[in-house]
This record gives C-alpha cells, sequence and structure tokens, in this order.
C-alpha cells in the first residue's frame, strides 16, 4: 500500500522534498512519507487559502440582502411583506437540485414561479390603491381642522395658505422671477425638500409660471399661493394633493397634501419681450 501511495504523489513529492523535514538517509521509505506527508499539509493549506474569508463572506452576505431590500423598496412592496416566508421562497430555490428549466417546474414549489409578474402587480396595485385613499383621507380632515386656525385663508381652489410676515414690495404676479427659502413638509410634520438660509444655502431661485401660462417646473399650488405673498414676506401653504403631486411622483406617495413655509428674498418683475425677440 505505502508503494502505491508513493507513485500517486510522486509529483507533489518531487515538489516539496527540498522543504520537507530532514529524515534519515538510511531509511528512503521514511523520507518518502516525510515528503507526502509535506506534499499533502501543503495542497491543503492552498485549497483553504483558495475559499474566501469570514469578513468576504459576511461582506458578500450583507450586500445580497441589501440587494433584496433595494428590489423591495424601489418597486414599492410596503412594510407588509412576511420575510417568513421571503427566506422560505430562497431556501426552496436554494436546496432545489433538479433542472431551473423542467417543464414541470411550476408542481415543484409551494406557489407556481409562472405567476410572479401577476402576483406582483396585483400586489403593488393593490398598495397603491391604499395609500392613495389613506393619504387623500388624512389630508382631507387635516384641512378641515387647519382652515379653522386663526389667519388662515382659503381659496376657490381649496388651497389654504397663511401670512408669517408682511413683505415690504410690491405684490408677485404669475410670470415673476421669485427668489425664495422653503422648508417643505407632510401634514406629520416630516420634513421631505428644503433649501435653508442657516444652512448656506443660495436662494432657489425660478420663474414662477414661465411666461404664457406655463408652469415652470412648480407646483400649481406655489404658482397661486406665492402670488398672495410679495418681497421680503413669508407665507405658509397648506397644498391640497391635487394642486400638489396628485397621483405622486418618484419619492412622493399619491395624494399627499403638503405644507410649506416660504420665505421670498427677492422678486425680479417680468418684462414683456419687445416684438423682435418674440418672433425671433
Amino acid at each position: 500500500m505505502k508503494t502505491a501511495r508513493f507513485f500517486a504523489v510522486l509529483a507533489a513529492a518531487t515538489m516539496v522534498l527540498a522543504c520537507a523535514p530532514k529524515a534519515n538517509v538510511d531509511d528512503p521509505e521514511a523520507a518518502a512519507e516525510a515528503a507526502i506527508n509535506a506534499a499533502e499539509e501543503q495542497a491543503n493549506t492552498k485549497l483553504s487559502d483558495l475559499l474566501p474569508s469570514k469578513s468576504l463572506t459576511d461582506s458578500v452576505s450583507y450586500l445580497v440582502g441589501f440587494n433584496f431590500g433595494y428590489f423591495i423598496k424601489a418597486n414599492n412592496f410596503g412594510e407588509d411583506l412576511n420575510y417568513a416566508q421571503i427566506k422560505r421562497g430562497m431556501m426552496d430555490v436554494i436546496n432545489y437540485d433538479g433542472d431551473m428549466h423542467d417543464p414541470q417546474l411550476e408542481t415543484k414549489f409551494k406557489i407556481d414561479p409562472n405567476l410572479m409578474n401577476e402576483l406582483f402587480g396585483k400586489y403593488i396595485q393593490m398598495q397603491s390603491e391604499y395609500k392613495a385613499e389613506k393619504n387623500k383621507r388624512n389630508g382631507e380632515t387635516f384641512l378641515e381642522k387647519n382652515k379653522k386656525k386663526n389667519g388662515v385663508m382659503v381659496t376657490e381652489s381649496g388651497l389654504q395658505y397663511q401670512i408669517v410676515a408682511e413683505g415690504d414690495g410690491e405684490a408677485i404676479s404669475e410670470n415673476d422671477t421669485l427668489e425664495v427659502y422653503y422648508v417643505g413638509t407632510y401634514i406629520d410634520g416630516k420634513e421631505f425638500d428644503s433649501c435653508k438660509e442657516e444652512d448656506g444655502k443660495d436662494p432657489f431661485q425660478f420663474q414662477l409660471c414661465g411666461g404664457n401660462g406655463y408652469r415652470g417646473g412648480v407646483i400649481a399650488g406655489w404658482v397661486e399661493g406665492l402670488q398672495y405673498a410679495s418681497k421680503g414676506g413669508e407665507i405658509n401653504l397648506y397644498i391640497p394633493s391635487e394642486l400638489a403631486y396628485g397621483r405622486g411622483s418618484y419619492q412622493m406617495e399619491p395624494n399627499q397634501t403638503l405644507v410649506f413655509n416660504v420665505k421670498v428674498v427677492d422678486v425680479k418683475k417680468y418684462v414683456e419681450p419687445a416684438a423682435e425677440e418674440v418672433a425671433e
């Protein structure tokens, strides 16, 4: 048996012979045995060195979880997912040793994977409709209470506003260019956007309506509401969802009622362009 083993690892023994412990030159079999053991030890060490470290494995594991989390958040799955079932689905796939292209794959798992797009779409749609109705009701309740506060005015469109500080300049019209500092919050007081002087930022500059009635990138509640303010003034705007982002935007849930505090730093009055400029 020792002879067969000797031939099986002869190449490896030759490579590490110089590094093997000194053996009795009068006992060649012991020398070969030592060389074989050294070769096996070196081979085992090299294999283990090829494996990822625990630190790398932990980092990759975290990022796999991050990837799943990003997918869940980016697709608006909400907060009601059953994470025990997520883990079960993952482990069912990981432990499945059959052909993933098997025509009968739908029978191998708890739920037919072919229903994925259908069920995902239905779930996300129902989540969105729930949020839209919830935000609508909460917004209506908030505005109903808010309009009873001292100094709050209500316009025909449903916009509510409150003058915090009177300005010293002339009134703003829809085509003027403004410079403002502002803070935007949801009705629960959570801030979602701002441009604050105390943060060292320059005022936000924009043309209120962009000329010829075009809204230059600001919501309808701003276009209407800021015309009740003037240079140097400060105003609170309570904006129904239909005058804000309506059915939602990239980071805004549908039917959100919004609150803004706006300080008007400067107003550049709109000047009608000359006929030559319009033609050009």
